[in-house]
């Protein structure tokens, strides 16, 4: 699946209306509700036989505990703030390991106008990440730089964010011609290294480079949560472990370092934005804004896919809520979203007085107001993932990073 965006930035005076998020998910149009297959019960109290019923009841009709509040008071926000970062950092169950070697170069590959590094990483026992550093030229202990930590795609290998030759049979596969406009547009960090900061590539879990022939990224994800893991909590845990690595580097500006994600990197990004508050000083999304539980119940608990389980997030909290909780922080959402989300995340900005600090494109589909019917109205349940896209004002053909937006954004927050 995908999705993606352009221009029409968001204005930051949303209504209290976008808030009604249980009155948008109960209530549907009715033409809309004759048409659709949706979980039903005619027992007077209410009960469902339907297990599957019940569970999306159960979303409906319990909120997160740490949902945020838009009308909280800014005295209570950094409380708050600090209860959810600790409850993320519990549900990612990041682990406690002895003392690993040091990342180790592997070589040396000088390009015009940066040098290419790649190097590995070992993060903990039997695990092995590999990642690569662009240092554009007249980078140097003396006038250390910018950095930004790159997180590629689902597609996307390590080699295609920093602009070399793919390696990989599946991603050969996936780049038939380097000409291609998605290929152009999605080498991240070799965008971000042109424009004088020093960007670092590292690879996802199971995704390319740390792929395997016997077992996917599905089947690796079901196994660590068997593990008592997830797998966003292992591609946080080893994009961390990289980055406070990179803030010991003469050549990185320990106060200035960005994250930035593209689609299956988004979450890791938005979550070292919250786990890593005096590290992480910028944070780009680079996919649209999604809240998975009213995803979920719109689509009739169909349920988000293996490498977005986090066990027990539900109770505590949503996605939107963590990226609210990045507040006052630069914050670039690239590809729009459901405006009562987006809604939620500006009445952050708009507590702690930054509300310029919030930036948000969308598609441009659906640049112009006027092209988002969708936008404040109920949602009904029963969508397809189409339909519910639709909602969520996502051209999905068109989703790639988008290096006219996000790089000159990088530049001017960092």
């Amino acid at each position: 699946m995908q999705r993606r965006t352009f221009l029409g930035s968001l204005g930051l005076g949303m209504t209290a209306a976008a808030f009604s998020e249980n009155v948008s998910l109960s209530q549907a149009h009715s033409a809309e509700a004759i048409k659709r297959k949706t979980f039903t019960t005619n027992r007077e109290d209410g009960r469902f036989q339907e297990t599957a019923g019940f569970l999306q009841n159960q979303m409906k009709i319990n909120p997160p505990k740490l949902a945020f509040n838009p009308h909280m008071k800014k005295a209570e926000f950094p409380a708050w703030q600090e209860a959810v970062r600790k409850k993320l950092r519990e549900l990612l169950a990041f682990p406690e390991v002895p003392t690993q070697p040091e990342p180790k170069r592997l070589w040396i590959r000088h390009r015009e106008g940066y040098q290419l590094q790649k190097w590995e990483a070992y993060p903990e026992p039997g695990c092995v990440v590999p990642f690569m550093v662009l240092i554009p030229d007249g980078i140097t202990q003396s006038h250390p730089a910018a950095t930004v930590m790159c997180f590629p795609g689902s597609t996307w290998s390590l080699e295609s964010l920093v602009g070399e030759p793919e390696i990989g049979k599946k991603a050969k596969d996936n780049v038939k011609n380097r000409t291609d406009w998605k290929w152009q547009d999605n080498r991240m960090a070799l965008h971000i290294a042109q424009q004088g900061m020093v960007s670092i590539a590292v690879a996802n879990p199971a995704t390319n480079d740390t792929d395997s022939p016997l077992r996917g990224r599905a089947q690796t994800s079901i196994n660590a949560i068997l593990l008592g893991r997830c797998y966003l909590g292992i591609s946080a845990f080893q994009k961390a472990h990289i980055m406070e690595w990179a803030s010991r580097q003469p050549f990185v500006d320990k106060n200035r370092i960005g994250v930035c994600g593209h689609s299956l990197g988004s979450e890791p990004a938005d979550v070292l934005g919250v786990l890593y508050p005096d590290l992480v000083k910028a944070i780009v999304h680079n996919d649209f804004c999604c809240n998975w539980i009213e995803r979920t119940i719109v689509m009739n608990g169909e349920p988000v896919s293996d490498h977005h389980v986090i066990p027990g997030m539900y109770q505590w909290f949503d996605a939107t809520d963590w990226e609210a909780s990045l507040a006052p922080r630069p914050l670039l959402f690239t590809e729009g979203g459901r405006a009562n989300q987006l809604a939620k995340i500006e009445a952050a900005y708009r507590l702690n007085g930054a509300e310029d600090k919030l930036k948000i494109y969308y598609y441009k589909k659906y640049s112009n107001p006027a092209d988002r019917p969708f936008d404040f109205k109920p949602i009904p349940e029963g969508l397809t993932v189409e339909e519910y896209f639709q909602y969520a004002n996502v051209d999905a053909p068109k989703h790639v990073f988008r290096p006219k937006r996000v790089v000159p954004w990088l530049k001017e927050v960092l």
